[in-house]
């Protein structure tokens, strides 16, 4: 008889769930010094925006809608916008499972996560209403694990730890009076978005037939009136699969998840059947090149938390003290029947005015004390999940979690007792604000960052974009329509911008009147943020992209120079950079009265850009 092997291992925070929140929870926390174990049930990272899947991550721009150049710069930064980047320039070919590789990389790399594939966690261990250890299973290794840790993040989506651990859980749709929202439900029922499957299928040199098997679903275009489909443009092309192709909604997500799946492959080839056979679509020449047979879940548990995100904080922006996130994605409604109602269309969006935060409170457990969650089993409405499920909005709450469990782990507290301490809270927004997140209203106040304390010159700068605007403590536009509430946009630019006909070299120097000891040189550079950017298999969405290549507004080569006995000595160079953030440290601290950073080249701007310049002694 085979035997299970049972491993023993111990860690700060465990996380289930290696999708688009699971990946910079995990990462967060480890980069921020907590000792990390990842298990993802699946062999590859990223949920659906894997190779399994092969959902576009979107996000807070709402596909461009909520963008405009120098004004309106929603796109997601932090470990999302790193990954993002990474794709675009190594993975021209724009290939699925290229992404699985980059997240698989990041996670491999970090010296304080340990990674386990095909891991699913199936149960815990309970003490004095905490959890004591996660209990995962490797079927494809004959292994069992039994972890212990301080924290449990579960990033699972379904929700699997806090089922165990008996966290409650809304599953279904909120009525009216639940929380007051004009878009909820007369009355509450259990229903949910659907599930999708997508398909991706290439032109070919000649005709090519396809044969339905007997038990797809049959279309005419009367059912498929309100779905665009088998015609240029986004989401409705022959190359890339229809997200509206969706189904399950009124069953249970979890539960009947093997049957969501057979259907929606009869749904998904019975519309490919519909457009190669039912009527020109111009699709003669077309092949399927791939399905899928993972279902892309959209709803399933949302965990009741220490607050419960709602229509109202979504529309009007309410402020939060333990904000870590923010989103702006349109409350997208789909009818959870999906293409079984022909007569509604796939989805009905509200647009918010503006960028709205996502507290800390909405991912905390409130029964289990050292429970966390992330993505879209947080604790939202119905109604207000609607927007904050995206890819996009999931990764940066994903790094604000592990951000804060991190934090939580350093202090020694529960996760629930940061959010009224306000020392501590600022301590994860500013570490937040370090790595490059943004944070509605928030600025850089921190006390050991150097550049505050300097005096800030430049070869040459244009009139919106002085060289003090490297410490301006925001690193992005927000001030335009959609963009930050009115009184927490803080106007401007927010970034040094060189005079054009200056041409290049230029640079930037930031000097004191004393000398400092610097240990490390923060550097964030522009990368376009009011331009879309997201692996996608749909050509007229690509297309939008400067994808293939670094973003033209980023600094290419670089060098860092110190003013040290007299004279400039180089500290660093850098050539081929397509990054937005880079840290620098360096082997010795040394005393210096200056620091310079000379631009040699950029990806293509016919000038330079910084956003931000942080300057730190250890």
């Amino acid at each position: 008889m085979p035997k299970i092997d049972i491993h023993v291992l111990t860690c700060d925070v465990l996380v289930a769930g290696g999708g688009p929140a699971g990946v910079p929870c995990a990462l967060a926390a480890a980069r921020n010094g907590a000792r990390v174990i990842l298990c993802q049930d699946r062999s590859v990272l990223g949920g659906n925006a894997s190779s399994e899947v092969r959902m576009h991550i979107v996000g807070a721009d709402n596909q461009g809608i909520r963008s405009e150049k120098l004004a309106t710069e929603a796109r997601e930064t932090g470990i999302i916008e790193e990954i993002r980047l990474d794709t675009c320039v190594r993975n021209a070919q724009r290939s699925a499972s290229m992404l699985d590789l980059i997240l698989y990389e990041k996670c491999r790399a970090e010296e304080n996560l340990v990674l386990l594939l095909n891991t699913t966690v199936v149960g815990v261990e309970m003490g004095d209403g905490r959890i004591t250890h996660a209990l995962a299973e490797r079927q494809s290794t004959e292994d069992a694990f039994r972890i212990e840790a301080r924290l449990f993040v579960d990033c699972t989506g379904d929700g699997r730890v806090g089922l165990e651990a008996g966290a409650s859980y809304q599953h279904g749709r909120e009525g009216k009076e639940e929380f007051g929202e004009s878009l909820a439900q007369d009355t509450a029922d259990r229903k949910t978005l659907g599930s999708t499957i997508l398909f991706q299928a290439r032109k070919h040199d000649r005709p090519m037939p396809f044969r339905a098997p007997p038990w797809v679903r049959k279309f005419s275009e009367e059912d498929l009136t309100l779905r665009p489909h088998g015609r240029p443009g986004l989401d409705q092309g022959l190359e890339y699969g229809y997200w509206w192709a969706e189904w399950g909604g009124d069953l249970d997500t979890v539960k009947d998840n093997e049957a969501i799946r057979d259907e929606l492959l009869a749904i998904t080839l019975g519309i490919w059947d519909h457009v190669k056979n039912g009527g020109d679509h111009g699709a003669e020449n077309w092949a399927l090149d791939w399905f899928g047979f993972l279902p892309g879940k959209r709803e399933s548990r949302r965990f009741k938390g220490l607050y419960t995100l709602t229509e109202t904080d979504v529309f009007a922006s309410t402020e939060f003290e333990d904000a870590i996130a923010f989103g702006g994605w349109p409350i997208d409604i789909h009818p959870p029947e999906g293409v079984d109602r022909p007569e509604e269309p796939p989805c009905t969006k509200h647009m918010m005015p503006h960028l709205f935060d996502v507290p800390l409170r909405s991912c905390i457990s409130r029964e289990v004390p050292n429970l966390m969650f992330a993505g879209r089993n947080m604790s939202a409405s119905h109604v207000a999940f609607a927007s904050t499920r995206v890819m996009a909005t999931c990764a940066i709450i994903g790094q604000g979690v592990g951000t804060s469990a991190a934090q939580a782990v350093a202090l020694g507290l529960d996760p629930a007792a940061m959010v009224s301490d306000s020392e501590a809270m600022g301590r994860i927004q500013q570490r937040l604000l370090r790595d490059d997140c943004y944070l509605i209203g928030r600025r850089n106040t921190d006390e050991s960052d150097l550049a505050l304390r300097a005096s800030i010159s430049a070869s040459s700068a244009q009139r919106a974009g002085p060289p003090e605007n490297v410490v301006s403590g925001q690193t992005r536009s927000v001030h335009g329509k959609h963009g930050a509430p009115p009184n927490r946009a803080f106007e401007g630019a927010h970034r040094w911008m060189s005079e054009p006909s200056a041409g290049v070299p230029a640079w930037l120097k930031l000097a004191w009147e004393a000398p400092v000891r610097v240990a490390e040189v923060q550097l964030v550079f522009d990368t376009g943020l009011h331009r879309l950017l997201t692996l996608t298999h749909c050509d007229s969405y690509s297309n939008q992209m400067e994808w293939g290549r670094p973003q033209p507004e980023t600094v290419a080569d670089y060098q860092i120079e110190g003013w040290i006995d007299g004279r400039w000595k180089p500290l660093e160079r850098v050539s081929g950079n397509w990054q937005r953030l880079r840290r620098h440290r360096f082997p010795e601290p040394q005393e210096m009265e200056a620091i310079r950073i000379v631009v040699d080249a950029t990806n293509g701007l016919d000038h330079a850009r910084i956003c931000e310049v942080r300057v730190y002694s250890s």
